[in-house]
C-alpha cells in the first residue's frame, strides 16, 4: 500500500462509529460506492486492492461481494456513478445556445470548471481510466474505451442541431481529444485559469 493510499484511508475514509457505541451501522451501499469511486478516481483500478476498499468502507469482504460482486464490477459501477455525477450523459445545457461555437465554448468551460473543482479528485476518471493496464484487465479497459466512444457519439448527436452529420462527427472527435488533454493537464496540476485558457483556444480553433 502506498503512503498516499494509507493517508487517504486514515484521514478521509474512516468508517463512522455508531452513536453511543451500540450496534454497528448498517451497510450503506450508496456511501460505499461513493468511497470506491473516489479511491478509483484518485489511484486507478490497479492502484487500489480489494482489501483497501473494504478497509476504506469499514465493511467485511462478504458484504462488499454481496453488494457489488467482484472488484471489476464495482469499478465499472463506480465509473457509471462518476459519469452520472459529472453529467457525461447529459448535454442538454448546450441547447440554450443559438450557435455551435457558443455551445462548444460552454461545454469546454464547464469541463475546465469540473476538472479544477477543489472538492473533487484531479483529472477525469472516465477519460484517464485504464489507458494502460495489465493484460488480465483488458476486458475492463475495453469497456472504458466503449464509454469514451459513447460520449463522443452522444456529443456528435448533440452537435447535429447546428451542423450536418459529418461535420458534427468530426467536431465531436476533436472535442473529445481536447477534453482528454485537459484532463491530463488537470492531473498534472493545471488550475482553472489555465484550463479555461485552453478551452477558449480550442473553441476558437474550430470556430
Amino acid at each position: 500500500m502506498t503512503i498516499a493510499v494509507k493517508h487517504y484511508l486514515m484521514t478521509v475514509m474512516k468508517p463512522k462509529k455508531s452513536p453511543g457505541g451500540g450496534r454497528p451501522r448498517e451497510f450503506d451501499r450508496d456511501a460505499a460506492l461513493e468511497t470506491a469511486m473516489r479511491l478509483f478516481w484518485r489511484h486507478g483500478y490497479e492502484g487500489v486492492s480489494f482489501q483497501q476498499l473494504t478497509a476504506a468502507m469499514g465493511v467485511a469482504a462478504p458484504s462488499l461481494y454481496a453488494a457489488f460482486g467482484n472488484k471489476s464490477a464495482l469499478y465499472l459501477e463506480a465509473v457509471d456513478r462518476y459519469r452520472s455525477l459529472r453529467g457525461a450523459t447529459d448535454l442538454s445545457f448546450m441547447d440554450v445556445y443559438e450557435t455551435a461555437d457558443d455551445a462548444v465554448l460552454a461545454l469546454l468551460i464547464a469541463t475546465a470548471h469540473g476538472l479544477s473543482d477543489p472538492s473533487t479528485e484531479a483529472g477525469c476518471m472516465l477519460n484517464m481510466g485504464m489507458l494502460t493496464s495489465h493484460p488480465d484487465h483488458a476486458e475492463i479497459a475495453a469497456q472504458l474505451s466503449e464509454r469514451r466512444t459513447a460520449f463522443t457519439a452522444l456529443l456528435a448527436g448533440k452537435l447535429q442541431r447546428w451542423l450536418d452529420e459529418e461535420a458534427a462527427a468530426d467536431r465531436a472527435v476533436y472535442l473529445s481529444a481536447v477534453i482528454q488533454g485537459m484532463a491530463v493537464q488537470a492531473r498534472d496540476g493545471a488550475g482553472r485559469e489555465r484550463l479555461e485558457g485552453l478551452a477558449r483556444l480550442a473553441a476558437k480553433a474550430i470556430s
